[in-house]
């Protein structure tokens, strides 16, 4: 086990390494950088702008040198310092910008994971133990409704209905009385009393998808031989489902791991531009746009760890969870 975990960990921090320099490369290829959309903006305007500014605007972004002396810049400051660069558009240090947006994210994303696997799981084992009840029908219904409608439709669904015929309005984390207000238990209860709304429209989709994976993998594991023969010697049922046909039929859900730990960071950005949630979706959506590159740069490279180190995770538990996954491989 011990060989196995160094040796997944060796992997992870070689691909962190390796996503490093693709994350600083991606940032770099659509044509131009942040100067020039600023000189673009401030042109619309009708504001000239000379070439001795542009080159001076360019030298104190650090934008005049070669890419790779960029990279290298960034990444040392990252790997000594734990800097992630200045953010151009808003003249402020980016991980001051991500950290303070990061809390309300990770409590929201969390609580859409829980909501997701503590509705998910249950529901996919009942169904696949129940198939072609009623029950098992109307949850083959939702799920299918739930997969189909987008994340973002949602949202707008909910706040035409919470407007047309509850008079209130279900965006934002914060009652308007709390927005600018310091940390206070009241404001707590607040943001969990709003919280309810984003964790629903973000953890649907995903919900529905994993009680069909959970559903189905039960299924097959149902009807194997071992199922049956543990059956006919006498084992209870809930022990006999619970020890063998369930553990084997989660691992495609633990392998999910990977991708749902992004959501930490991201946060699901076009939801959270409809619901106006101030967590980090937007800001990573605005730094994109403006090509503000190391605010940009410092999302992706964060998402693409996340991913990594969910993956490292889920081979982990994958390897806990079954036995047959050999780890001497």
């Amino acid at each position: 086990m011990l060989y196995y975990f160094l040796r997944r960990l060796i992997y992870m921090v070689i691909t962190v390494a390796a996503v490093s320099v693709v994350a600083f490369v991606l940032i770099q290829l659509p044509p131009g950088n942040y100067v020039t959309s600023y000189i673009m903006e401030l042109e619309g305007m009708g504001i000239p702008v000379p070439e001795a500014e542009i080159a001076s605007l360019e030298k104190q972004f650090g934008l005049d040198k070669p890419i790779y002396i960029q990279y290298f810049r960034w990444i040392w400051k990252i790997v000594r310092y734990g800097d992630f660069g200045r953010s151009f558009e808003w003249n402020r240090p980016v991980s001051e910008l991500i950290w303070e947006r990061l809390a309300l994210t990770a409590i929201m994303s969390i609580c859409a994971m829980v909501f997701v696997f503590a509705v998910a799981i249950p529901i996919g084992i009942y169904s696949a133990t129940h198939q072609y009840s009623p029950a098992d029908y109307s949850f083959t219904v939702v799920g299918y409704v739930g997969l189909a409608t987008p994340n973002f439709l949602l949202a707008l669904i909910l706040m035409f209905i919470g407007y047309k015929y509850f008079e209130v309005s279900v965006g934002g984390l914060f009652s308007f009385q709390y927005l600018q207000e310091p940390w206070s238990l009241g404001k707590v209860l607040d943001m969990f009393s709003h919280l309810w709304i984003p964790v629903i429209v973000l953890g649907t989709a995903g919900t529905a998808g994993l009680i069909r994976i959970m559903r189905g993998m039960l299924l097959d594991e149902l009807r194997k031989q071992y199922v049956i023969t543990a059956r006919a010697k006498g084992v209870k049922e809930l022990t006999l489902l619970f020890k063998y046909p369930v553990r084997v039929a989660i691992n495609p859900i633990v392998s999910t791991i990977g991708w749902r730990l992004t959501a930490i960071i991201s946060g699901a950005p076009i939801v959270a531009v409809v619901l106006s949630l101030p967590t980090t979706g937007p800001l990573m959506l605005k730094a994109l746009l403006d090509q503000d590159m190391y605010l940009a740069g410092a999302f992706i490279l964060l998402l693409c760890t996340l991913t990594i180190i969910g993956t490292f995770v889920s081979d982990i538990l994958l390897a806990l969870l079954d036995p047959r996954i050999k780890m001497e491989r």
